[in-house]
């Protein structure tokens, strides 16, 4: 464990306190820092390793660190990245064209498991001679509905690339039933999935 030791000091004279400000951390008064709290997401989605799973590993290195402690870390977390996942939104949603996909990802519900789906928007102009850097962007549901796309893609305007997965279908009729300058989203299906 890290100890943080901020001796205070006094002036003889004015008779003064100050003290160095105390180390950052993701929440306040929180008793970790950023560096093993990011951790506990990263382990989760990437390495496949649920809070409980972490909790009992922390167990067996003498920390005792509850499901719940570990899942509000997580949500400290996400609550700190917000600015840049705007950041990268907006980036992904400015683009000419998107690849888009969605894939099942496995999630934890109170003692089983259920299907959701990490829906997945890339942007990459490359081939096509673009200076834009590419980015992807992932948004996460519980079911395949087609209110997901609709919802994620109503700021963007552009060519979508995508399976051909019928909840775009609603997308393609809004904007073909729009005689308007606006240029909305075009389909490109493709035969396999983007990505």
């Amino acid at each position: 464990m890290i100890q943080t030791v901020r001796e205070r000091f006094s002036c003889r004279e004015c008779e003064t306190i100050t003290q160095p400000p105390a180390p950052f951390h993701v929440t306040p008064a929180g008793l970790r820092r950023t560096e093993p709290s990011g951790h506990d997401p990263v382990r989760e989605v990437r390495q496949h390793q649920p809070l409980n799973r972490q909790s009992e590993r922390y167990r067996r290195e003498g920390i005792d660190l509850s499901v719940s402690t570990l899942a509000d870390q997580v949500g400290a977390c996400t609550t700190v990245l917000q600015p840049l996942h705007a950041l990268i939104e907006r980036h992904v949603l400015t683009a000419e064209r998107l690849h888009g996909d969605d894939t099942t990802v496995p999630i934890l519900a109170k003692g089983k498991t259920v299907t959701g789906h990490i829906w997945t928007y890339v942007r990459d102009d490359r081939p096509f001679d673009g200076r834009a850097p590419p980015a992807a962007l992932l948004y996460a549901s519980r079911d395949r509905r087609h209110e997901h796309p609709a919802q994620h893609l109503q700021p963007f305007t552009g060519i979508l690339q995508a399976d051909a997965y019928s909840g775009y279908n609603e997308l393609y009729e809004s904007v073909a039933s729009s005689r308007s300058d606006h240029v909305g989203i075009v389909l490109e299906p493709c035969k396999a999935a983007v990505l």
